[in-house]
């Protein structure tokens, strides 16, 4: 039985400002998307059983470093987790309830891609206890769902989200804008029929061109033509903002948007900086241990991640955060959210204060607001958040 102080000492541990979450990653595809920078892997043939194992060893290994904890979400990310049998889902989350206890609202989350989307494949993850799915649709037309390298087209997008309404109560999809060729007024209807299928949140995010990927290699080749420049990109994110907003999905987080109640508690945790238990090939956690908040890392090549987890661990690295690593980590985090980050939780963390000539200067531009200890990015300055986000980082 916990000792009193103990129980004391984990009332005061800042992690449980943000929560408990389990991310468990599986690292297949089908195919691998041209933008995609994910820890993803294409292979003809996967053990199921080896690898369910496997993420049981680590489940335990982790929570017996993490007792007591309630768990608030689970999340099945990748990869694409709808490749997984419904009976390694489910034996993951046997052994989750176990080993933690659960809230009596967890969130149990699984990506799925609609090219995997299976009626009989759904109602099993729903057995299993996945309570809601977030489908990456990404395109609501065919010729830029071609670009993108999908492998579903639209009419398999809109049978994929109708299916997940039938099986799951809370289902989220994901759209890319800012994509090649696509104008303001192409994308203002795209969200408009996407806000029609919506089922309570929506993921929105601009086409990033990533360093590492097919995308990457055309872009520095001079060929990937016809993305938008910097003003139609500014346009369009803000457009997003408007519309959702008129439609009672306001933005929560800088590409999420939710009707109230239906926001990501997954996702919140991350942002809100609690602790996170990172489980499966690349996966990255964040867990406090005996009051030290921790960031790991797992191997990332799918076969030494599992002759890993064999020899007794499957994280590649383990590193205590120092102060400015904690107070710089809530701050990337808790400014992606409307509700920002708590000035005085800060200093707790970092044992610096916030620069007020740094706040003064962006409230002017009107980039950020402060509403007694909580500072938030405006709408503006979420636009440009990573500059902002700069200003108040240490040197």
């Amino acid at each position: 039985m916990r000792s009193e102080n103990s129980w004391l000492g984990a009332l005061i541990e800042d992690w449980q400002n943000g929560g408990f979450g389990l991310y468990v990653h599986w690292p297949f595809c089908e195919s691998k998307c041209p933008y995609c920078d994910f820890n993803s892997h294409v292979t003809a043939h996967i053990d199921h059983d080896e690898w369910a194992q496997s993420y049981l060893k680590e489940i335990d290994r982790v929570a017996a470093l993490t007792p007591n904890r309630v768990l608030r979400s689970i999340y099945f990310g990748g990869g694409t987790p709808s490749l997984m049998e419904p009976a390694t889902v489910a034996s993951i989350l046997d052994r989750a309830m176990e080993k933690w206890s659960a809230a009596n609202d967890i969130e149990i989350t699984l990506e799925a891609n609609p090219s995997s989307v299976e009626s009989h494949r759904f109602s099993g993850y729903a057995k299993a206890g996945v309570n809601r799915v977030s489908l990456g649709v990404q395109a609501l037309n065919n010729d830029d769902l071609k670009r993108l390298g999908r492998l579903h087209d639209v009419s398999t997008a809109l049978q994929a989200i109708e299916t997940a309404k039938r099986h799951f109560d809370r289902v989220s999809f994901d759209l890319i804008y800012a994509r090649q060729g696509q104008s303001l007024t192409a994308w203002e209807a795209e969200l408009e029929r996407a806000i029609q299928l919506a089922h309570g949140h929506l993921s929105l995010y601009q086409l990033t061109i990533e360093q590492g990927t097919a995308f990457g290699d055309r872009y520095n080749a001079g060929k990937l033509a016809g993305l938008p420049n910097d003003d139609l990109s500014a346009d369009m994110f803000e457009i997003t903002q408007q519309i959702c907003a008129a439609h009672n999905l306001p933005a929560y987080e800088v590409s999420n948007h939710a009707a109230v109640g239906q926001e990501s508690r997954h996702n919140i945790v991350y942002w809100q900086y609690g602790d996170y238990a990172g489980i499966g090939p690349g996966a990255h956690g964040r867990i406090t241990v005996n009051g030290q908040k921790r960031a790991t890392e797992a191997w990332s090549n799918p076969k030494r991640w599992l002759s890993a987890v064999q020899s007794g661990s499957g994280d590649k690295t383990t590193n205590e955060l120092v102060p400015q690593d904690l107070g710089s980590e809530y701050l990337m985090m808790g400014l992606r959210l409307s509700d920002g980050v708590d000035v005085d939780r800060y200093q707790r963390l970092s044992g610096r204060t916030i620069d007020p000539e740094t706040i003064n200067e962006l409230s002017g531009f009107g980039l950020v607001e402060m509403t007694g200890t909580e500072l938030k990015t405006t709408a503006t300055g979420r636009m440009v958040l990573n500059q902002v986000i700069s200003k108040f980082l240490p040197d």
